[in-house]
C-alpha cells in the first residue's frame, strides 16, 4: 500500500503537468507546421514528445509523424534544417543550395524553408506564438460557451477598518465598475487588477446610490491567496465580497458572446503579464513570483485536485480535473506565446529580429554574430530557468527545511 500511495501521489503531480505542457507546446509547434505547409515548405518531421519513437507513420507529403517516449512537448523539423536554432548566413545558404540541386534538382530548392521569401519565413516563425494565443481564445471560448461562468459581482460587503480602502472612502454596498482603466464585472476581475499593483495608486469608478463616484486608493503590499491553496506577495485593498450563495451569478453566453469573452480573457492575461513584468524590469516589485517547471507542476496538481473535489466516481473526477486544467492551459499558452516573442536568440522573437536585420541589410546575419548571439540567448534562458526554479523551491519551503537540517 505505501508503494501504491507513492505511485499515485507521483502520478497526481506528473500527469497534470504533462497534460498542460504537451498541449501548449504541441499547439505552438503545430502553428509553425500549418503555416509552413501553407507556404509550400517541405517538413521532414512533426513529433509529439522527444526521444525514441513509440509510434510513427509517414503521410503522403513525406512528413514523418511520431510520438516520442519523453512527453515533454514536441517539435517540427523542416527539410534541410539540421540546426533549427540558426539562420544560415550567405555561405551556408550557397552550400545548401548546391547540395539540394545536386541531389534533388533545381526545382526542389523552392521547397526548403531557408529559400522561401523573407515574409513567408517570418510568418512561419510568428505562427507558433500566434497559435498559442489562438489556443487560449479557443479554450476560454469553449468553457464559456458550454459551461458558462459563475461570478461574484464586485459589490462590496465589508471594508476592513484601517485598510487602504477605508482610507480612500469605500463603503459597503458600493458596486465597482472600473479600476485602473479596466472594466470590472466581478470580484475576480477586481482581484486581478489589485494584486499586481501593490503601492500603485489606482483610480476606481463605482456606483453608490445611483451616482457614479470616483475614488483613488493605493493597495498595500502583503500576502494574498493565489487561488491554489498558497500565498504570494501582492496588492491588498481591504475589500470583501458577499459570502452567501445568493450572491453568485451564473452567466450563459451565446457563441458570439463566448468568443468575445474568450478573446477578452486572453487579452487580460497578457495585459496583466506585461504589467507585472514591466514593474519587475523597473525594479518596482520583486521577481519572486516567476515560476519554473516545479511551480507549474505544483499549480497543475492543485488545480487537478480542486477540479476533482466533490465529484462522484472516477469518470466525473477525471472530467472535473480536465476542465480545471484547461483553464491553466489557456493561461500558460498566453505566457508561452509571449515568451517566444521576446527578441532573444533561440526563441522565435530572436529569429524575427534576425529577419528584420535581413530585410534592412539585404543579407542574413553573419555566422559569427549568430553563434555569439545564440550563446548569450541560451545563457539568458538557462539563467531565467534557474532563477524561476529557485523561486519554486523557496515557495515550497525546501530551503527552510534544509536550513533546519544543517543548523
Amino acid at each position: 500500500m505505501p508503494l501504491l500511495a507513492l505511485v499515485h501521489g507521483a502520478l497526481s503531480w506528473v500527469l497534470p503537468f504533462l497534460f498542460v505542457l504537451t498541449i501548449v507546446v504541441t499547439v505552438h509547434e503545430f502553428g509553425h507546421f500549418l503555416v509552413a505547409k501553407a507556404c509550400g515548405v517541405a517538413v521532414d518531421r512533426f513529433s509529439i514528445g522527444f526521444g525514441r519513437a513509440i509510434a510513427q507513420w509517414r503521410d503522403r507529403s513525406g512528413t514523418e509523424w511520431r510520438i516520442g517516449w519523453i512527453p515533454l512537448g514536441g517539435y517540427v523539423r523542416f527539410a534541410g534544417d539540421e540546426n533549427v536554432s540558426s539562420v544560415p548566413d550567405s555561405e551556408d545558404l550557397a552550400e545548401l543550395r548546391r547540395e539540394i540541386i545536386a541531389h534533388e534538382g533545381l526545382a526542389a530548392v523552392r521547397r526548403y524553408f531557408h529559400f522561401k521569401p523573407l515574409w513567408q519565413r517570418a510568418l512561419v516563425v510568428a505562427a507558433g506564438p500566434l497559435a498559442n494565443f489562438v489556443l487560449s481564445i479557443v479554450v476560454f471560448t469553449s468553457v464559456f460557451l458550454f459551461l458558462g461562468e459563475t461570478v461574484v459581482p464586485a459589490r462590496i460587503e465589508t471594508v476592513s477598518p484601517g485598510s487602504p480602502a477605508a482610507a480612500a472612502g469605500f463603503q459597503p454596498g458600493d458596486l465597482i465598475t472600473r479600476a485602473a482603466g479596466h472594466r470590472i464585472e466581478s470580484f475576480e476581475d477586481l482581484r486581478e487588477v489589485i494584486v499586481v499593483r501593490a503601492k500603485v495608486p489606482i483610480r476606481f469608478e463605482l456606483q453608490r446610490g445611483g451616482q457614479t463616484i470616483v475614488l483613488t486608493a493605493t493597495p498595500s503590499d502583503g500576502l494574498v491567496n493565489d487561488g491554489l491553496g498558497g500565498r504570494q506577495h501582492g496588492g491588498l485593498l481591504g475589500l470583501a465580497p458577499p459570502h452567501t450563495a445568493d450572491a453568485l451569478i451564473h452567466k450563459r453566453y451565446d457563441p458570439a458572446q463566448a468568443v468575445v469573452r474568450g478573446a477578452r480573457m486572453t487579452w487580460d492575461v497578457l495585459d496583466t503579464t506585461l504589467y507585472y513584468l514591466g514593474r519587475v524590469v523597473r525594479g518596482q516589485v520583486s521577481a519572486n513570483q516567476l515560476s519554473g517547471p516545479l511551480g507549474i507542476a505544483e499549480a497543475s496538481h492543485a488545480l487537478a485536485k480542486a477540479g476533482a473535489a466533490g465529484e462522484q466516481g472516477l469518470g466525473e473526477q477525471l472530467a472535473g480535473s480536465v476542465i480545471a486544467l484547461l483553464g491553466m492551459v489557456a493561461v500558460y499558452s498566453v505566457g508561452i506565446g509571449f515568451l517566444n516573442l521576446l527578441p532573444i536568440p533561440v526563441l522565435d522573437g530572436g529569429h524575427l529580429l534576425f529577419y528584420a536585420y535581413e530585410a534592412v541589410a539585404r543579407r542574413p546575419v553573419g555566422a559569427a554574430v549568430q553563434a555569439a548571439s545564440y550563446r548569450v540567448g541560451l545563457a539568458l534562458l538557462v539563467g531565467l530557468m534557474l532563477f524561476a526554479t529557485t523561486n519554486d523551491l523557496q515557495r515550497s519551503g525546501v530551503f527552510h527545511f534544509l536550513d533546519g537540517l544543517f543548523s
